[in-house]
């Protein structure tokens, strides 16, 4: 899901604090080029970098000025809402990451999930399986080591990351087949969980952003 008012906020904040070229190479950097150019265009932005000629054309019907060449100016930490290089957070996050509970189960003590039964349970407990694997851009790296948002409470990813899915542990909390899991991003617990994977995954903000925004279905909320 794409925020537009973190969006128009994100873009506002970088062309203030003095950029006037943004790259919006890797489709926006997975955010969806012509939304975001056009964002930066209104905020001010002198022209925006792209990945082809084609992408020059079609902006230049819309009236924006892109180009192939040259250095960004832009802070794209600001504009996508990405954490800083010291991993703090800049401006409301652009970008959510977003999947749903499919099922749940019950899980005895001593249970294991997952491929290569990885995670065992330490107690009774319940797990939901969720949408959302490293085709979508959760990395393997993640499972029993991130965390994600379900109804405003943080509960862990448990087991290896499979290709369209993975495992949570609700930890007691009640969960219902296509209930939201936020993975990052949003304003609740999950917001600035970009930092976090940067840190476990080894990858950039940049990085895992684009990912998700090329394999994930896109849509827009306020």
């Amino acid at each position: 899901m794409i925020s537009r008012s973190a969006l128009a906020a994100g873009a506002s904040a970088a062309i203030q604090a003095g950029g006037r070229r943004a790259d919006l190479r890797r489709d926006a950097w997975g955010h969806g080029l012509l939304a975001v150019a056009q964002a930066v265009t209104a905020a001010g932005a002198e022209e925006v970098l792209v990945d082809s000629p084609g992408e020059v054309e079609a902006l230049r019907l819309e009236g924006i000025t892109a180009t192939i060449t040259g250095e960004p100016d832009v802070d794209p930490a600001l504009l996508y809402g990405l954490p800083s290089a010291e991993g703090l957070p800049t401006t409301p996050p652009v970008m959510r990451l977003v999947g749903r509970v499919m099922s749940t189960k019950r899980l005895r003590a001593g249970e294991a999930v997952s491929y290569g039964y990885t995670f065992r349970a330490a107690a009774d407990t319940t797990v939901a399986l969720v949408t959302g694997g490293y085709a979508q851009g959760i990395v393997r790296a993640l499972g029993n080591h991130a965390d994600v948002e379900i109804d405003g409470a943080l509960h862990p990813i448990v087991g290896r990351v499979a290709m369209d899915v993975c495992v949570i542990d609700l930890q007691g909390a009640p969960a219902e087949v296509g209930d939201a899991v936020t993975y990052f991003g949003g304003t609740g617990p999950a917001s600035g969980a970009i930092a976090r994977w940067a840190e476990l995954t080894r990858m950039t903000p940049a990085e895992l952003v684009a990912v998700p925004g090329a394999h994930a279905v896109r849509g827009w909320e306020a």
